[in-house]
């Protein structure tokens, strides 16, 4: 039994592709008979099955499937390949798309986004401005938030929460708090620098457009800036995180 219908009412969106207003053909969810939903563009991107819906404003398309208990509202966006489903929401101005995959009671909301080949699951959350991207995974009870992005194949999970302008990067494993710290102001663009606990068990640095491990920055510090005051603030703040990322025996 189909549970929506696509109704007359569309819009056009800026890849000039027609979204067609939804309506509910019976009860379901908290839905009612004859509730009107967002818009999608074919009948494959929301499952007639489960409680899953598009509200609002919300625009589901391309390839992307809504589907299980999922719920897409606000002015949130699903597109290309992307999947939205369990009791995953994605709200507000959000976007998910490409390969990227919304799962389990995951939330992303704001004018957060994640795209690429991402996996956001578990109770984890996305916020504010933050992206999650390539084939980087947040899960568990993590949030990213804020400007922060997490990319390449990062993963932060755990109780994590990632935030402000900071960037998780490349192999970065962080379960908790104690796995980044990021400082803002140094360099000569007042920029700020990411470091992280690696999967390795190392510590990585993103810091502009450099990535590397500890030792790898501190040589990109005296091969950039020499012996001068800039070297000597990010060689400080090097040996401070090395301290910080060092276990106590016992």
């Amino acid at each position: 039994m189909k549970k929506f219908e696509l109704t007359s009412e569309f819009v056009t969106n800026i890849f000039g592709i027609k979204l067609f207003r939804i309506k509910a053909l019976v009860e379901f969810g908290g839905v009612e008979v004859g509730e009107l939903g967002g818009y999608i563009e074919k009948e494959e991107n929301l499952d007639h099955d489960g409680t899953a819906w598009v509200y609002g404003d919300a625009r589901v398309y391309g390839n992307a499937e809504v589907y299980g208990d999922a719920r897409v509202c606000g002015n949130a966006e699903v597109y290309g390949d992307a999947r939205v489903c369990g009791n995953a929401r994605v709200c507000g101005d959000a976007w998910v798309s490409g390969n990227a995959w919304v799962s389990g009671n995951a939330e992303v909301c704001g004018n957060a986004w994640v795209y690429g080949d991402a996996r956001v699951y578990g109770d984890a959350r996305v916020c504010g401005n933050a992206r999650v991207c390539g084939d980087a995974w947040v899960s568990g009870n993590a949030e990213v938030c804020g400007n922060a992005w997490v990319y390449g194949d990062a993963r932060v999970y755990g109780d994590a929460r990632v935030y402000g302008d900071a960037e998780v990067y490349g192999d970065a494993w962080v379960c908790g708090d104690a796995d980044y710290v990021y400082a803002h102001g140094f360099g000569s663009v007042n920029r700020t620098t990411t470091f992280f606990r690696l999967k390795d068990g190392g510590v990585g640095v993103r810091c502009g457009c450099f990535y590397g491990t500890l030792g790898q920055f501190r040589e990109k510090v005296q091969e950039t800036h020499g012996d001068g005051k800039l070297a000597q603030e990010y060689l400080m703040l090097a040996d401070l995180m090395e301290l910080r990322f060092t276990k106590e025996e016992g």
